[in-house]
């Protein structure tokens, strides 16, 4: 049987002074995040999601975006190596988290960077962001991880926005989704589907057809509505300020072994 189970970890009360790289700082209420990250731990959860909170990183402001410390394939964990070095202090805790798990462990290593969030799977296609967070020794270490368990590793241009996964995600059914005013490179994905919003380019697959999605891409959650998917909305404003999305909020591990 599959897995959910899901790494989160809280905001710390320095969030507000978190890295944003593509659009302008507006003020974060550290308050209101909170109660919007028990809002989206909470649909996780509502929705058949095993929750393993992260010990905090008080000294991190960015560590609530947790998917950017590692990155998942089956049951084989690879921890990041940001290219932000004020970030890298953050897979403290994250490495023990997925050794509790029963995960095998492996690192990048320098010269090698990588972001979590500039990885996206599509069953054993890893698509790899080559941006301002990953260079291309992360993504050659990528390859030498995830490779010879049977993944196909594509490197994927990324200039317009912070992370690949900023640009796009996938549906169920493998397609991918992406904003293309944000894209570089959308032919390089065989099944595409554009959509109106920015916001509406992200989505975590939460099971059957539901999509977990940020309130701020109602016209998107239109168009998934009406392809037949179910739409699981969720405020995130707060978050979206400091360049971060539904899916870099948590870590789905979904094929860990029994």
């Amino acid at each position: 049987m599959p897995s959910k189970k899901a790494l989160v970890r809280r905001p710390v009360p320095r969030l507000a002074e978190g890295l944003v790289t593509h659009i302008e700082r507006d003020r974060v209420d550290v308050t209101r995040a909170m109660e919007q990250w028990e809002a989206y731990t909470g649909a996780l959860r509502a929705h058949g999601w095993e929750t393993i909170e992260v010990d905090p990183a008080d000294d991190c402001p960015d560590s609530v975006f947790v998917e950017d410390t590692v990155v998942m394939y089956r049951n084989v964990a690879l921890i990041a190596r940001s290219g932000a070095e004020s970030r890298r202090a953050e897979t403290v805790g994250v490495e023990e988290a997925v050794a509790s798990l029963g995960c095998s462990v492996n690192w990048v290593w320098e010269p090698g960077t990588l972001d979590g969030g500039d990885v996206l799977k599509v069953g054993d296609t890893v698509y790899v962001g080559r941006g301002g967070r990953t260079n291309a020794a992360g993504v050659q270490q990528v390859r030498a991880a995830f490779e010879p368990l049977g993944a196909r590793v594509v490197a994927v241009p990324v200039a317009k926005v912070l992370h690949l996964k900023s640009a796009v995600t996938a549906l169920p059914d493998g397609t991918v989704i992406g904003h293309i005013p944000h894209m570089d490179a959308p032919s390089l994905f065989a099944r595409f589907l554009p959509v109106p919003e920015p916001s509406g380019a992200h989505v975590v697959l939460l099971g059957g057809d539901k999509l977990l999605m940020a309130t701020s891409a109602p016209k998107t959650a239109e168009l998934f509505a009406d392809l037949g998917y179910e739409p699981v909305l969720v405020d995130i404003g707060e978050f979206e300020k400091l360049e971060g999305c539904v899916t870099c909020l948590s870590v789905r591990l979904r094929d860990l072994y029994a």
